[in-house]
């Protein structure tokens, strides 16, 4: 069976929420499943992000996740790309390009007129994929700060 790319709806759940508990590990948190799972839950419920989940046949095998969000500076509407995780025997086929690009066709869909993302210095991999795609660093001008809540 083909895997196929489609926007996680509530059947998905449990299954992206699996791979959202291994991403969140790739960056050293402790592994939840019953909090990534929520978590994943509350996103899908609320449409308060866009994710795409690599499906083969009820199995997840990679996920992007997207907050529609804007840049007042520029005045427009934005995406911001937080996550993408695929599992290990899937890399190096070419799924996240492909579950890149989805969200890259989502975004200009809904009006986007750019997606930003971080990632870590030490991600190599992902630098690679998303640099192959056309992904420029941004600004190196500027610092990227955080608040605590």
């Amino acid at each position: 069976m083909a895997i196929e790319i489609m926007r996680a709806e509530q059947s998905h759940v449990a299954e992206v929420g699996r791979l959202f508990d291994l991403y969140r590990q790739f960056y050293e948190c402790p592994p939840d499943l019953r909090l990534a799972t929520e978590y994943i839950g509350e996103r899908v419920a609320n449409g308060e992000s866009i994710i795409w989940a690599a499906m083969d046949g009820d199995a997840a095998r990679g996920f992007v996740q997207c907050y529609p969000s804007f840049c007042s500076v520029e005045a427009v509407k934005i995406h911001i790309l937080y996550d993408l995780y695929v599992e290990a025997d899937e890399r190096n086929t070419g799924l996240g390009a492909r579950l890149m690009n989805r969200a890259r066709d989502a975004a200009l869909a809904d009006g986007a007129k750019r997606i930003d993302l971080l990632t870590q210095f030490s991600n190599k991999a992902g630098q690679h994929l998303y640099e192959k795609l056309g992904y420029e660093i941004a600004n190196a001008d500027f610092h990227a700060y955080s608040l605590a809540l």
